[in-house]
């Protein structure tokens, strides 16, 4: 069972080969054999998934499924789920039990998803390797010395390694895309203001988004018509029109023009993995597409004009976990000062610190016109790059990463770091879609093919990633955890 994909195991359901409770204990025995060694799951809450699966399956004798019904998924921990531990991946918030539901977890419940348990992640969602995790770090199925990616490396990990068949994850300068790279499964960003952010706990506002994670295009335009669409709570959630995502997937891709944006093949890209994006590219040609280059000119900014903005939200964000209403709260402090610096020193980790700072100081007076009010400016040139290149081709391709998954403990500079999210920072300083899907391998580590559209293409992308996945079988391998019996 827990080599199928999200739609085999809808089908499997609907003709009555298990029911949902069967599946929901299956994949529990998996996480408690198996997820010791990964750390992908922060919290597992069998109890609760248990008694969504007997309602699924209640249901469904009913005769009241739906597409979704008795399906079961694995949470981000960012995004806040009623009576359950919800931690951002941080000390501050270890006790914290959410009394609502997230507008995206709401949702699923009422598609009918079984939660299996929220899924680590580095802290508040601040970091490329999911190394930053106050829970530990979480390591790659493929390769247990190799880190999964980040921020939403749980999520990732936990699909690519058959404990879940699907997850939701959260995207804020590649956060999906990188981490479903790196973990050989596919991961949709979607646009900004498409899915909802209410509930889900911040890091940067205007560049927070959350999407599914799962084996196949299908799976995740399957999870996106049950997440999408408008929602009041959301200032920034669009009002906007929701299609069956799944309605355009065989759709014959003959005459899509397809641009590669010479920025994304340039230094500091691995030539293995340069080959792999290119020999999937030929796929496409072969399906009847054609091909040309582009030119993102402002590429280069986007990763000085990203941690300046980010870093800016974030520290006002964060600026509410003050050791007073909720969250960490130091022992014995002499006077509020006291109380505010302990609780925000021992509460937040190293990274999480070192963007408050940053944020901090490119908002102080002095320096918000000459850093904040520039990258904004930037921003812009980078989103009107993309909706240029859009006048020309349908879709944009390239690598999601300059490199597979790197060891774990070996990016030890944050700039280093940072660069990682290279190719995927500009997608949301530009607020337009995209997804990364299994195109090859370095050695026995994934690779993923970023595929981008302009703003609300998510059904061109879904098409165009599923069509790829109809000619290739990238998608179909599994780590040889996947592939044990139990």
């Amino acid at each position: 069972m827990h080599d199928k994909t999200l739609t085999e195991l809808a089908a499997s359901l609907a003709a009555g080969e298990f029911t949902s409770r069967e599946l929901t204990e299956h994949l529990l025995g998996r996480i408690q054999r198996h997820d010791g060694e990964l750390n992908s799951f922060i919290t597992v809450t069998p109890e609760q998934a248990l008694a969504a699966a007997d309602a699924a399956d209640a249901a469904r004798t009913r005769g009241e499924a739906g597409p979704l019904t008795g399906l079961p998924v694995a949470i981000k921990d960012l995004f806040c789920t009623d009576g359950v531990l919800t931690t951002a991946g941080s000390k501050m918030l270890a006790n914290f039990v959410a009394p609502y539901d997230a507008s995206v977890v709401e949702r699923l419940k009422a598609a009918g998803t079984v939660s299996l348990g929220k899924a680590n992640l580095d802290e508040f969602a601040m970091g490329s390797s999911n190394e930053n995790s106050a829970f530990g770090a979480v390591k790659n199925p493929w390769d247990t010395s190799a880190v999964p990616g980040g921020s939403s490396g749980g999520s990732a990990a936990a699909v690519a390694a058959g404990l879940a068949p699907a997850a939701m994850g959260t995207d804020t300068g590649g956060s999906i895309r990188q981490p479903a790279a790196f973990c050989g499964i596919t991961g949709l960003k979607p646009t900004y203001g498409r899915v909802s952010r209410w509930g889900i706990i911040a890091y940067a506002s205007s560049l927070d988004q959350a999407g599914p994670m799962a084996r196949t295009a299908d799976d995740c335009a399957l999870l996106l018509n049950a997440i999408a669409g408008h929602d009041p709570r959301d200032s920034t959630c669009v009002a906007r029109g929701v299609p069956d995502y799944r309605e355009e997937l065989n759709a014959p891709l003959a005459g899509l023009k397809i641009g590669l944006p010479r920025e994304y093949f340039g230094d500091g890209l691995d030539p293995e993995v340069e080959r792999a994006v290119r020999e999937a590219v030929a796929v496409y040609e072969s399906l009847g597409a054609k091909v040309r280059e582009v030119s993102l000119p402002h590429t280069h900014y986007a990763i000085p004009a990203y941690y300046v903005i980010a870093p800016a939200e974030a520290s006002s964000n964060l600026s509410r976990y003050d050791g007073v209403r909720f969250g960490h709260r130091c022992e014995n402090p002499s006077d509020l000062i006291d109380l505010y610096k302990r609780s925000r020193a021992e509460g937040f980790g190293e990274e999480v610190k070192r963007r408050i700072l940053i944020g901090t100081h490119t908002l102080s007076e002095g320096f918000f016109d000459a850093y904040y009010k520039k990258a904004q400016q930037v921003r812009r040139l980078i989103r009107q790059d993309f909706l240029d290149a859009f006048e020309e081709v349908d879709v944009l391709m390239g690598p999601a990463s300059p490199t597979p998954a790197f060891d774990l403990g070996a990016q030890k500079d944050p700039v280093s770091m940072y660069l990682q999210d290279i190719y995927t920072i500009a997608v949301n300083l530009a607020g337009i879609p995209g997804i990364s899907v299994p195109a090859g391998f370095v050695g026995k580590r994934p690779v993923g093919l970023q595929i981008l559209g302009t703003h609300f293409a998510e059904q061109r992308l879904l098409n165009v990633a599923h069509q790829f996945q109809q000619a290739t079988d990238w998608h179909l391998r599994r780590p040889q955890l996947v592939e044990e019996s139990a």
